[in-house]
């Protein structure tokens, strides 16, 4: 699910991974909106995310789970055995399915959940986040190209030094 706010924070939308989403939308009877349309909560989720990366009082994620409470719940829908927690129920609209995920999912993280690390892109004019699921927690960049582009641009800067 933090993947999902960190996608509708840095895209608007929640189609980049196209086929994970249409997957939860299809096994939690979510009909997609029209046209990805998610109002103001990409917003309010870049917003979220920014205060969390910063260490930043979590104005935003009061303000989620105010405004897409979570309806906590029991469910073993996928028929693995197993019971687990669903904070939005089936059928939900699409805006307020994914805001009630979210704002469950970010105040776990603020709360300090030590299974999920976010960060922010060190890429110059990159302002795109990220979960860091590295082994050792140090990922700096939101994807290979930033990392890559940054790495070029210091290689340039170098060189361009000492001759």
């Amino acid at each position: 699910m933090t993947r999902l706010a960190v996608e509708l924070a840095n895209t608007g939308t929640l189609d980049q991974h196209g086929e994970l989403v249409a997957e939860f939308f299809t096994e939690h009877e979510v009909t997609p909106p029209p046209e990805g349309d998610y109002g103001d909560l990409p917003n309010l989720v870049r917003t979220a995310l920014a205060q969390s990366v910063d260490g930043a009082v979590p104005e935003a994620v009061h303000r989620l789970l105010r405004d897409y409470p979570p309806e906590m719940h029991l469910s073993d829908h996928d028929d693995l055995g197993g019971w687990h927690i669903h904070f939005s129920r089936n059928g939900t609209p699409a805006q307020r399915w994914a805001g009630q995920l979210i704002a469950a999912q970010l105040a776990l993280v603020v709360a300090g959940d030590p299974a999920v690390t976010l960060g922010r892109c060190a890429a110059i004019g990159c302002e795109n986040y990220f979960v860091d699921q590295s082994r050792n927690r140090t990922r700096r960049f939101c994807s290979n190209a930033c990392a890559s582009r940054t790495t070029v641009a210091a290689h340039r800067a170098r060189a361009a030094k000492k001759s």
